[in-house]
């Protein structure tokens, strides 16, 4: 019997490692970005051609690399990070597995220029799918200069399961933001298709809040100044320094929560649970908090290397961080009176006027008793009783028989006949009530077979989505002109979204006055909504955008439409009066596809008599 096992050929060994590390091309972005921060670059510059597709380049002034370095550089698990196994629990550094490179250079073509402070000519190196191609001198700055170029060229299967351009390109951005946040003393730079989209300078203050708030700020835009609260805490197993945001500015996006642990952007749903429960009552269903959180561990009680993008991690006292990190948030949001305060126990009628507040009592006021006084005695009661007599005698004059408003008083009668029948007909109307509410989520109705149960919100974005999709296809949902324009805030982020679809929202009624750098001005909105919803409207619209959308224009419309009809649909906890609910129901059964809302919940469930019958013969 011949033996089967053999090894991998080196270049499939490699294929099969970038199908673990590089999954798009914002995989390759992260590793290059942080091979840069590694090689104590102070200067990064980042330059994305076709979403990654084409190019992506990363240029910075770090230390660079000899030649033999450059050509071990691509050899896999080759690195200058760790010596012994017992070095992945003291790591201090991004990369530290020595296969990034070696992954990216075996699905794509490479070119790297590098040179150090020692040498005076750098050197340049050519792969391609992995086989060098050449390595000669070259003329070139200190530092480093990766070109990566037709990414997933030698594996078309994994370049067809890319997404759009539009949702490659935002995951760029957060590969780029994330390691821009964690770094605010680099300067970093990205331009996307020879557009800069960002230009971060280098934070050049002692104090570290001061540098990472003006990265939040550059990264997020202005208006996010006045939303920050900083974070600070010093204990024996974590120091946590950073920003949340204030409740009022909260969002129903979930894309602006930021964790970092040991300069190492990670993702936790265990402490983001922490944040969450530290805003308790504070926010409203739906709605989460910004934050910009930056953890500090001792490295042996972390494990990083448990996933192979390394931003899941592994703490040995999750219970702990996530106690600290709670009453921590709990306490800024106190200390900054951020949380609202009740004492129920102060009566607020009796504190003092705030123009008396600090104001010195010139004497205590004197009381003055007269002996004397006897009310009974008076004139001044014989007096008031005099009037008192008077006021009766003109009341009772009214009952009297010659009196003129007798007549009018004899002559005031009910019809009893009228309000019977108006009592007799509310009575029988409410006995033929159709519908009601159950718990204000579901509307139940009764039906030849059983009953309905109708869930309101879903519903009822089926409804307005095939009422808005209807209009804007034919005829363009109607529009409201603005007596004054209508200014709103959008990060850099949310405005390359915008731009792309700036004429399909204008289908939809958002005409766009002006674009400024973090800032939409509306002089018209569609008619089915008020100024106060369009921020609302338009962050659901954007998220949406970002999660999925697809390339052809009747899409980008649909997608618009849905997110109209989520923003804008009657949501779980409205109380409903008979003639909306029986609205709903009427209109839900004359839709075209009643069963399902238009991101596939479905609409109603029925119950049979005889399911009925079952759950009471049980």
């Amino acid at each position: 019997m011949s033996d089967f096992i053999q090894l991998l050929p080196d270049n499939v060994a490699n294929q099969i490692a970038a199908g673990e590390v590089v999954q798009r091309p914002a995989s390759v972005v992260k590793e290059l970005l942080e091979n840069a921060v590694d090689a104590g670059a102070t200067n990064i510059q980042l330059i994305v051609k076709d979403a990654g597709r084409s190019l992506i380049q990363v240029i910075d002034n770090g230390n660079g690399m000899s030649a033999i370095d450059a050509k071990m550089a691509f050899e896999r698990h080759a690195t200058s990070k760790i010596e012994s196994a017992n070095d992945l629990y003291n790591l201090h550094t991004n990369g530290f597995r020595g296969e990034a490179l070696a992954s990216i250079a075996a699905i794509a073509h490479v070119v790297l220029k590098t040179k150090t402070k020692e040498d005076e000519l750098g050197i340049e190196i050519k792969i391609n799918g992995g086989d060098l191609i050449s390595q000669q001198p070259s003329s070139t700055p200190v530092g480093s200069n990766f070109e990566v170029k037709n990414l997933f060229y030698n594996i078309p299967a994994r370049r067809n399961f890319l997404k759009s351009n539009s949702i490659e390109t935002r995951h760029i951005l957060d590969a780029f933001q994330r390691v821009a946040l964690t770094y605010p003393k680099i300067a970093f730079s990205l331009v996307h298709n020879e557009n800069e989209l960002f230009k971060l300078p280098a934070g050049l203050s002692k104090q570290w809040n001061a540098n990472t708030r003006q990265r939040v700020i550059n990264i997020m835009g202005k208006s996010t100044n006045e939303k920050l609260v900083p974070i600070s805490e010093e204990t024996d197993i974590l120091k946590i320094n950073g920003f949340i945001t204030k409740p009022s500015y909260a969002k129903k996006k979930k894309g602006e929560q930021f964790f970092f642990v040991n300069n190492r952007f990670i993702k936790s749903p265990y402490l983001h649970h922490a944040v969450m429960g530290a805003y308790e009552g504070l926010l409203s269903q739906g709605y989460h908090p910004s934050y910009f959180l930056y953890l500090e561990v001792p490295p042996a009680s972390i494990d990083i290397n448990i996933h192979p993008t390394k931003t899941e991690v592994k703490f040995d006292n999750e219970r702990d961080l996530y106690a600290i990190i709670r009453s921590t948030i709990k306490h800024s949001l106190g200390q900054y009176n951020v949380s609202p305060s009740l004492d129920f126990d102060r009566d607020s009628s009796l504190d003092t006027p705030y123009a008396y507040k600090d104001k010195a009592y010139m004497s205590t006021p004197s009381i003055k008793i007269d002996q004397d006084f006897n009310p009974f005695k008076t004139d001044d009661y014989s007096k008031s009783k005099q009037q008192r007599t008077s006021d009766n005698l003109q009341w009772e004059a009214l009952y009297v028989n010659d009196h003129p408003e007798k007549e009018l008083i004899n002559n005031i009668t009910v019809d009893m006949d009228n309000v019977t029948q108006e009592l007799f007909e509310e009575t029988q109307e409410a006995t033929a009530v159709k519908t009601f509410q159950v718990q204000l989520k579901y509307i139940a109705s009764s039906i030849k077979s059983g009953m309905v149960l109708i869930d309101q919100n879903a519903a009822h974005q089926r409804i307005l989505y095939e009422e808005y999709l209807t209009k804007i296809t034919l005829e363009g949902i109607g529009h409201q002109q603005l007596l004054f324009p209508l200014k709103v805030n959008i990060s850099k982020n949310d405005m390359i979204i915008v731009g792309q679809i700036q004429q399909d929202l204008k289908s939809a009624g958002f005409n766009i006055f002006e674009i400024q750098e973090e800032a939409l001005v509306l002089d018209s909105i569609p008619t089915t909504i008020t100024e106060k919803e369009v921020i609302g409207v338009l962050e659901t619209l954007i998220e949406n955008f970002k999660n999925e959308v697809p390339d052809s224009s009747f899409s980008q419309i649909d997608l618009i439409t849905k997110s109209l009809a989520k923003s804008l649909a009657i949501k779980v906890g409205t109380p409903l009066n008979n003639k909306e609910q029986e609205n709903i129901l009427n209109k839900l059964f004359s839709c075209k596809e009643p069963n399902y809302s238009p991101f596939g919940k479905q609409t109603y469930v029925t119950l049979s008599l005889q399911d009925l019958e079952e759950k009471f013969n049980l």
